[in-house]
């Protein structure tokens, strides 16, 4: 049975990715409310009742705000880190919790899960990689740099989600505070577009089969430059520009089989 992986949803207003192998099926992060979260995995011919464990990658409520109305009615076995169960505004009652380490791995079924440290303004941001059935996912989303040990962990992927937040233009003329562009440009901020064509450039490995851009900001970011800046990049290395894949504020990304 193929790996299968869907972003439910991925930007400000919420974070959630589905990912499935033959014996079991998660949630990574907790963006969407309870409702949202079965209809979106309901558009893709899922259900809530059927996941078997819930992967928070850190406390922003982007990524976390769904995650009390979840565990109220459903009984998911949950994976946070110590820093980051601390630094949730509103801790919910985990009757199944599991802790997270940056540079552990660990088994779910027969998927295995290994959390990697990355640059970002929460008390302990992580990123994944995901293997099973010979098949190897990396999901790399809120940093602002792409550090040599991010590079290293994303290179043999088979599917990469990446962040790819804002185009540096548009958020330079944005009627953002300046302390808030700044923080989106920091080191601890996010992705531009121009840092990720820059790597598909420089030190993509040209592995990957898909490549899915993920939260990318509604105000300083369109999905057609962000496609433009990592398709001209990607197409240099001779990648498959149909399988650029774009995630959705508002809709699932298409169900991917890998």
């Amino acid at each position: 049975m193929a790996v299968t992986v869907s972003v439910l949803g991925s930007g400000s207003s919420g974070n959630c990715t589905f990912i499935a192998t033959g014996r079991v099926k998660l949630l990574l992060d907790a963006g969407f409310s309870r409702a949202q979260t079965a209809r979106r995995l309901l558009a893709i011919g899922e259900t809530l009742e059927d996941i078997d464990a819930l992967v928070i990658s850190h406390e922003h409520s982007d990524h976390v705000k769904g995650l009390a109305g979840l565990l109220k009615t459903c009984d998911i076995l949950t994976f946070v880190g110590d820093a980051t169960y601390e630094a949730l505004s509103l801790k919910p009652v985990l009757k199944r919790r599991e802790r997270l380490r940056a540079g552990e791995s660990f088994q779910v079924g027969d998927l295995k899960i290994s959390p990697f440290s990355v640059p970002h303004d929460a008390a302990d941001p992580l990123a994944f990689n995901l293997e099973a059935e010979g098949v190897k996912i990396s999901h790399v989303m809120d940093l602002g740099v792409l550090t040599e040990l991010v590079r290293r962990r994303m290179s043999g992927s088979d599917l990469l989600v990446l962040e790819s937040n804002h185009d540096l233009e548009m958020l330079r003329l944005s009627p953002y505070p300046w302390a808030v562009k700044q923080r989106i440009m920091s080191r601890h901020g996010h992705l531009s577009n121009e840092s990720v064509g820059k790597f598909f450039e420089e030190d993509f490995d040209g592995k990957a089969a898909y490549i899915l851009l993920a939260h990318l900001s509604e105000n300083n970011n369109h999905p057609d430059i962000a496609r433009m800046v990592a398709g001209k990049a990607l197409g240099k290395k001779g990648f498959n520009l149909e399988n650029l894949l774009l995630a959705s504020r508002s809709d699932p990304s298409r169900v991917i089989r890998l």
